[in-house]
């Protein structure tokens, strides 16, 4: 890392999860393996967020929230960063925006799971990321329905890609989406919150 910032090279293709970790756990582990050896990618970055806008209560502090998932995601390929607070960025459209200006040349993938490609619609500016980056969306328990059938992926259906295609995707120009089912891991932040193993 240089100043804070993760390196990449022109022609990487990265993929960028992003979330508030509010812990990360196993899960988010298993949905980063899977998407490094399903979508073909050469680095994942993981976007810890300084707050979810379509969340009422604030996270743990970012400090906390970064040092956590350090601990948790220990792979060689996989960089734990708080790129969105350094650029100043809330919401994602913005946040890709500002990558694809800050590396050109680096494929971005943006990965996310089932249970947020049935919400995408309610993104701020939802679109144009669909737009602007490749999307590999990874299935969780009991969300692929809701997921199949959302606004997003009902707009966008005609540039869903075949699961067995995905370890192209971050070579296909977008707009294109890859849907995998991967084994199923059922941990959840809301749930370590609730049972008192967060802070």
């Amino acid at each position: 890392m240089r100043q804070g910032f993760p390196t990449a090279v022109p022609g990487q293709v990265v993929g960028l999860l992003g979330g508030s970790f509010d812990p990360a756990h196993a899960g988010h582990v298993h949905i980063t393996r899977e998407a490094l050896r399903r979508f073909g990618l050469d680095r994942v970055w993981w976007l810890v967020s300084p707050g979810n806008p379509l969340k009422a209560r604030g996270p743990a502090p970012l400090v906390q929230r970064m040092e956590h998932a350090r601990r948790v995601m220990r792979h060689p390929r996989v960089v734990v960063t708080d790129i969105e607070a350094r650029l100043g960025m809330r919401y994602t459209a913005q946040t890709i925006r500002a990558l694809r200006r800050r590396y050109p040349g680096v494929r971005f993938v943006w990965l996310m799971g089932a249970d947020n490609l049935a919400q995408l619609h309610r993104w701020d500016d939802w679109r144009s990321i669909v737009e602007a980056v490749p999307i590999g969306v990874l299935a969780r328990p009991g969300d692929r329905l809701a997921a199949r059938m959302s606004p997003a992926a009902r707009v966008y259906r005609q540039h869903r890609v075949p699961a067995a295609m995905a370890h192209r995707l971050g070579r296909m120009t977008p707009p294109a989406w890859a849907f995998v089912n991967v084994p199923m891991h059922a941990a959840s932040s809301t749930a370590i919150r609730a049972g008192g193993g967060w802070a």
